[in-house]
């Protein structure tokens, strides 16, 4: 699906996407990874929700987002409750949808200013 909202903010927009890739900017990325307005991490070690590790959400906190999209591939699947509440100690929201809606909702909170980081798992 292609997504054609461009409202000029941050460096780094989802264009589109698929089972296989995210389109960020120009570029068809087919792994894991990281993408706030202001910043990519590309690739993301973990490859589906059981993969998963404290390194792998440290990234994310390390980061400072206000709110995280958890985007577990394809399918909607939820990580061990222990994963969420490493996001709710550190007073991060967060929410696990599946790519197309995290992409989705990625864009509009990056064109509201929100301070978001979509984590996203690619097989």
């Amino acid at each position: 699906m292609e997504l054609n909202l461009d409202t000029g903010e941050g460096h780094y927009q989802i264009r589109a996407y698929a089972k296989d890739f995210i389109q960020v900017n120009d570029k068809k990325i087919r792994h894991s990874l990281i993408i706030m307005p202001n910043q990519l991490i590309d690739p993301w070690p973990p490859h589906s929700i059981t993969d998963l590790t404290p390194d792998n959400l440290q990234t994310i906190i390390d980061l400072h987002p206000s709110i995280v999209l958890l985007g577990s591939g394809e399918n909607l699947a939820f990580p061990d409750p222990a994963i969420l509440n490493v996001f709710y100690k550190e007073k991060i929201g967060i929410e696990v949808m599946n790519n197309g809606a995290a992409c989705r909702t990625y864009t509009v909170l990056m064109s509201e200013g929100r301070k978001v980081a979509a984590a996203l798992l690619i097989t």
